[in-house]
């Protein structure tokens, strides 16, 4: 099985590509983070690179800038993790660090993590910018040959994304994301036709989401009740969920 690369997916044009290497002493230094944090990232992150710099400059899209959030440049790393890595608190720490919205492709175990989180500045620290929204993560297992895997990449490319600003450049890769994850519930790749429907999609996602973990835990929690009337009032909220998950998965 040969899996998709994130990157030449993005098809960026030769005057945005960077191609270095960014030391882990660094990001240690822009993210001033805690020794367990410091830990994770020297014991974990086998190579970091900053792949590309996407800005006015080098892809012809201008920049955005509002009360709460500047998008002057928008970064492209790899991140490569070691198999004992702690992937998702490194995933973070990286977002965190970078001072511009980052376009993150994470390598584990030979499959490609792509993620991006919306940045605004700080309010407490002049000069600082902070995460503005959940992580979103798309894990593209699967072969490439997979149709989903498919539409997925052929989504990713820089010319099939909005490009009025940056900031809708990065929304657009979000949306590409949010797509592909639902597509992995419902089988069916599509992209949002507008803003609303994709922000109607980020609900139903995180409903969705929110609902399989409270059925997995009352799941549990009937498998274990020796009660017949507090299983039956167990499998009667699990209907109930299940009925609110189907209805989270139809607006997908």
């Amino acid at each position: 099985m040969t899996s998709f690369d994130p990157f030449v997916a993005l098809a960026i044009p030769p005057d945005a590509l960077v191609d270095r290497r960014v030391p882990k002493t660094l990001l240690i230094e822009n993210g001033a983070f805690a020794a367990g944090d410091r830990r994770h990232i020297q014991e974990g992150i086998e190579e970091l690179r900053w792949l590309a710099a996407l800005k006015p400059t080098t892809i012809s899209i201008t920049e955005y800038r509002d009360a709460e959030r500047e998008y002057l440049e928008i970064a492209v790393l790899k991140l490569n993790l070691r198999p004992a890595a702690r992937g998702d608190r490194l995933v973070e720490l990286v977002h965190r660090a970078v001072p511009y919205p980052v376009l993150l492709i994470a390598w584990r175990d030979g499959t490609p993590e792509i993620s991006l989180a919306h940045k605004r500045r700080s309010l407490g620290e002049a000069d600082k910018t902070v995460i503005d929204s959940e992580i979103f993560v798309a894990r593209a297992c699967g072969d490439q040959a997979n149709a989903l895997v498919m539409s997925f990449r052929d989504a990713l490319s820089l010319a099939r994304q909005p490009r009025h600003t940056l900031h809708a450049l990065y929304q657009g890769w979000i949306d590409t994301v949010q797509a592909f994850r639902a597509a992995t519930i419902t089988g069916a790749f599509r992209l949002p036709a507008t803003t609303p429907a994709a922000a109607d999609r980020e609900a139903a996602l995180r409903e969705y989401r929110d609902l399989n973990a409270r059925i997995a835990n009352i799941r549990s929690a009937a498998s274990k009740e020796k009660q017949m009337s507090r299983r039956a009032d167990l499998n009667i909220e699990l209907a109930r969920l299940r009925a609110q998950r189907d209805f989270a998965r139809a607006r997908l």
